[in-house]
């Protein structure tokens, strides 16, 4: 199979590869992203209430994931990223617009939604356009390429939204509303995928999709998996997105910079975190050529709860841990996305990947909840040192109990079962 992936892909799917990889670079999150919880707290937003807008984001996840993921099984995926576009572009524009915590907390309920509707149907889409061509193989180098395409977009983006936010903190919200609403044209010249079309998605009823989660599930060693990406990883290194940007100011006002050079400082620090980004999943399979699936999940908890410790004791550290865990997290979801692809038929397929969100936004609650009490209570450092420490021990139980990633390419399907 792998070795009919080169000449075909180029040659029959470079159409719906590179819009593909057109509709990525639209996903506007690096304006924003520099001065996100800076606009947060410049409205008088604790970080507890921060966590608070966080946890009703990811319960939103919870209850929306497989739902969503249903609709996108019987509507299309193409569809269903249409509508998750359309929210996001309306609730980018309403943040910026936004002036209180309860006005924040509807429009992260609707962020949530936007993304539900995206989650699951954006991997399932391309799974099975690689499919077509008998090309799935490549589905972490494509998807790693259309990462590395954002992330190359989201360089110029952040020097941008820095810039911007030095002048009015909402003014990046405005733009990335209009940026990501260029995602609906882009989507409106793709197609579905024939794998999708010949499914027989009349006769998903919802139990049958419960069924097929179910049967996924039962699996010893995807369920070693869930817990040990999708739920502590994915947990603990969430946390170092929402706290970024005090700890950057903390760390670069010890510096001896001024408060008012902070902003555009941010937007530059997030243009170096994109880039780091985009150059690592630009070779993302290379990199699983050479490491290999489980190589690379064996090592990954170790050396990033080791990087949150560090910083505990040397704040200076957190910025090139920062740029680490930037680096390594979009080559990490696209193995982790090519792990379960692998494992699951078409029919379902967008359900069993949302289903795999949605676990993960439920774990990541009590995390942010905790996290929000220690940063008030103590410090934001603190409280990544301590999700660094719990990553440390919950990955070492995980392996002592399954080893998620064999070591083997793809395991049978009944050959992990309880």
């Amino acid at each position: 199979m792998a070795g009919s992936t080169g000449g075909g892909l180029r040659e029959s799917l470079s159409g719906p590869i590179l819009k593909y990889y057109a509709y990525k670079a639209t996903k506007a999150v690096e304006f924003y992203r520099p001065i996100m919880y800076l606009f947060f707290l410049a409205q008088d937003i604790s970080f507890t209430q921060i966590a608070v807008l966080e946890a009703l984001y990811n319960l939103t996840t919870l209850f929306g994931e497989i739902p969503t993921g249903y609709v996108g099984d019987r509507v299309g995926r193409r569809n269903s990223l249409l509508i998750g576009t359309g929210l996001i572009s309306l609730t980018l524009l309403g943040i910026g617009l936004s002036s209180s915590f309860l006005q924040l907390a509807v429009l992260y309920v609707c962020w949530s939604l936007g993304y539900n509707f995206r989650s699951g149907s954006e991997d399932a889409w391309l799974y099975d356009t690689l499919t077509d061509d008998l090309s799935e193989d490549e589905f972490a180098r494509v998807r790693g390429r259309g990462e590395s395409a954002a992330l190359a977009v989201g360089a110029v983006a952040a020097i941008l939204g820095g810039y911007l936010g030095s002048v009015d903190l909402s003014y990046p919200w405005f733009v990335a509303a209009g940026v990501t609403s260029l995602g609906v044209p882009v989507l409106l010249t793709l197609d579905e995928a024939e794998t999708y079309r010949q499914t027989d998605t009349g006769d998903l009823s919802l139990r049958r999709t419960v069924g097929i989660v179910k049967d996924v599930l039962s699996r010893r060693r995807l369920r070693s998996f869930l817990l040990y990406y999708y739920v502590l990883y994915a947990a603990v290194t969430y946390l170092v997105f929402v706290f970024l940007q005090p700890i950057f100011e903390t760390v670069v006002l010890d510096l001896g910079i001024r408060q008012p050079r902070v902003e555009s400082l941010l937007g530059w620090f997030y243009a170096a975190y994109s880039l780091v980004g985009a150059v690592l999943t630009y070779y993302t399979g290379a990199i699983r050529e050479r490491i290999g699936l489980r190589t690379w999940f064996l090592l990954l908890p170790f050396a990033v709860g080791g990087a949150l410790i560090g910083m505990y004791f040397v704040p200076v550290l957190a910025l090139p841990t920062f740029l680490l865990i930037r680096g390594v997290s979009d080559v990490t979801r696209s193995f982790a996305g090519q792990y379960i692809n692998d494992r699951v038929e078409s029919l379902g397929r967008a359900t069993v990947l949302s289903a795999m969100a949605m676990v993960s936004g439920l774990a990541v609650v009590p995390f942010q909840l905790g996290s929000g009490l220690l940063s008030d209570s103590v410090s934001p450092l603190f409280a990544l040192g301590v999700g660094g420490a719990i990553l440390v021990v919950g990955a070492t139980a995980i392996l002592l109990w399954e080893v998620p990633v064999g070591g083997d390419a793809v395991d049978a399907p009944n050959d992990d079962r309880a």
